[in-house]
């Protein structure tokens, strides 16, 4: 279960979003070629999957999905996923582009840009000895966290001593409070939002690391993905980015480098 954030879905939910093209030219002059056109577009529609259990991606996916829509000059309907492995389990099936974070475990299926946002993720934590990321990984301790998240994956492959379980958030924070669970990783933004509202819990200062936020897609779709790539880079150059981002409030994401 992902549960970082109180925003997770129950299920998988279909909204429909139609976004007219301004400029009949713009989708050539923003680089989709016929290739790239034929790639993104197999029904006419531009059918973009959304890790909804993800509010910054929800926000500022949904924008960018809207934004290459209209530069394309296609319908487009936002299929949005309760976690990062829904997304990730649809690919080739419901969705053309995908709003996730690229990370090796997911590279086998799914191409990735170059990312458009970098997220915190580090750990909400009670004992008041854990004062740094490191401190966490020790004999005996458990860290609650989401079985598909990007900062799991990442936890998988260097933590050397802590056990990871799976937990629901009520389940992890319930724990942090007794003592049986000894760290919730998450989004920075989402541990945050925990941390107001459940005395005696903090969140670390530094990061276990910054998910990279992209866009994925197929990964045969070359010329889609060449495409995108170039989509990203300039929606970063452009300020867009950074203005979707600000508009969702939320703390620990930036522009990605």
């Amino acid at each position: 279960m992902h549960i970082h954030t109180s925003l997770c879905v129950a299920g998988l939910m279909l909204l429909g979003v139609v976004v007219s093209a301004q400029d009949p030219g713009s989708s050539s002059r923003a680089g989709f070629g016929a290739t790239s056109r034929q790639q993104l577009l197999p029904t006419g529609k531009l059918r973009a999957g959304i890790n909804a259990g993800n509010a910054l991606t929800r926000a500022v996916g949904a924008q960018l999905a809207r934004e290459m829509g209209r530069r394309l000059g296609a319908e487009v309907v936002l299929i949005e996923y309760p976690t990062p492995g829904a997304v990730t389990d649809a690919v080739g099936k419901e969705w053309d582009v995908a709003f996730i974070a690229a990370d090796p475990e997911r590279a086998g299926a799914i191409s990735f840009t170059p990312a458009y946002v970098e997220l915190d993720a580090t750990y909400l934590v009670r004992d008041a000895s854990i004062r740094a990321v490191a401190d966490v990984d020790r004999a005996g301790a458990k860290i609650a966290t989401g079985r598909t998240s990007a900062y799991t994956f990442v936890l998988r492959r260097e933590l050397t001593r802590a056990e990871l379980v799976f937990p629901t958030e009520a389940e992890a924070i319930a724990g942090l409070q007794t003592g049986t669970i000894t760290a919730l990783a998450g989004l920075r933004f989402g541990l945050l939002e925990i941390a107001a509202r459940a005395t005696g819990l903090r969140v670390l200062p530094d990061n276990i690391t910054r998910a990279q936020q992209a866009i994925g897609v197929p990964k045969a779709n070359t010329a889609a993905l060449n495409a995108l790539a170039a989509f990203v880079a300039d929606v970063k150059a452009s300020g867009f980015v950074a203005l979707a981002i600000r508009q969702t409030g939320l703390t620990g994401a930036s522009v990605a480098p």
